[in-house]
């Protein structure tokens, strides 16, 4: 599993110009699952989320994690995190986990998080055209790869 993980004052996802979910203060994580991706890699991202510690303390210092903040979490699903670029100049996807698998790891990941965090983690819609519209605050923008734990 690899996310983007993007601090921002706000989030909104949009599908056919109509909004599906919005956030303030907080985190969008775009989440992309691979084929060998299980439940683990699900429930070892959300407690590295859980604890992130990216928001400001009172000295300016990132010291404060998403719910000392009372920060909000937007996941979209992003196939496209695992492009395979190395032949050409079209991105295959064949790493990409076949919606039958991803759907339930998209959904277990958003249950597990939700627990974590003890509030509700807005979602984008799997599979659809979305447009997602960001302020991200800072910026920070970080990556994690259930590849590279160590």
């Amino acid at each position: 599993m690899r996310i983007i993980i993007q601090r921002v004052s706000s989030a909104i996802v949009m599908i056919e110009k109509e909004v599906v979910a919005a956030i303030e203060k907080g985190f969008l994580i775009l989440l992309g699952i691979e084929i060998e991706d299980k439940e683990e890699d699900a429930e070892w991202l959300c407690r590295k989320i859980a604890q992130l510690r990216v928001f400001s303390d009172e000295n300016g210092l990132m010291n404060k994690d998403l719910n000392e903040v009372s920060g909000e979490v937007l996941v979209v699903s992003q196939f496209t995190l695992h492009a395979s670029y190395k032949k050409g100049n079209r991105p295959s996807f064949i790493k990409s986990a076949r919606p039958e698998q991803a759907i339930p790891l998209y959904e277990y990941f958003n249950k597990q998080l939700s627990t974590l965090m003890n509030r509700k983690v807005a979602t984008g819609r799997f599979g659809a055209d979305m447009k997602v519209n960001l302020v991200n605050d800072g910026p920070v923008t970080i990556i994690m790869d259930t590849k590279n734990k160590e």
